[in-house]
């Protein structure tokens, strides 16, 4: 996949196509990673690789259950709220018995079925505002779907950035050449491609 998306003729396709590559860097940023690697948190942040690919996974399947329920309300969580919040939490943590190889083939699911809905659903739908969580606005009803897929451009594209920072601490490694590594791009004088061989330089705790 190129570093940026293509040219676009249309709305439609501007979103799919911009939604599209920031779903394809969090396999950049994976890209050569150890399970261990992945799981780790090398930066003062709790997060980790395998802890965003989680989330950003689940971001899209919730905000695209709403999509798909448009104009209706989607059905509501009954549990708990203790166990909702331990739930969202658990989004962000990689756990022990869980693979790099297994939560990027979920996030692969949820990325074709997430653009499957931009291609066919109106843009214009309304999707209504849920009233429960409190950063959700009170003084609106309802979003357009073209809103939502704007605010997942917005919410991966975020959570890419702070993948960008986590790799480089974990073995120095950045976008540009990750992506040069995963594509085959050739290597130039400016832009050699990563390869695994390069984890010596690790800088893992």
């Amino acid at each position: 996949m190129a570093a940026m998306p293509p040219p676009i003729a249309d709305e439609r396709a501007g979103l799919k196509e911009y939604l599209r590559a920031q779903q394809y860097a969090f396999h950049a940023i994976a890209y050569g990673l150890t399970d261990e690697q992945a799981r780790s948190t090398p930066s003062v942040s709790a997060l980790s690789i395998g802890g965003l690919i989680k989330h950003v996974t689940n971001c899209q399947r919730g905000w695209m259950e709403r999509v798909a329920a448009a104009p209706q309300m989607c059905e509501s969580d009954t549990r708990p709220m203790a166990d909702q919040a331990a739930a969202y939490g658990d989004d962000f943590v990689m756990r022990d018995d869980e693979t790099l190889a297994d939560l990027l083939a979920a996030l692969d699911r949820q990325n074709a079925e997430t653009i499957r809905l931009v291609e066919t659903v109106d843009l214009g739908a309304a999707v209504p505002v849920p009233q429960h969580a409190p950063w959700f606005p009170k003084d609106v009803d309802a979003w357009s779907v073209r809103w939502v897929v704007f605010h997942m451009i917005e919410e991966l594209a975020r959570h890419a950035g702070h993948g960008d920072i986590i790799r480089e601490s974990i073995d120095g490694a950045t976008l540009y050449e990750l992506l040069a590594g995963l594509e085959g791009w050739p290597a130039t004088e400016w832009l050699k491609p990563w390869a695994p061989a390069q984890r010596s330089t690790s800088r893992s705790a």
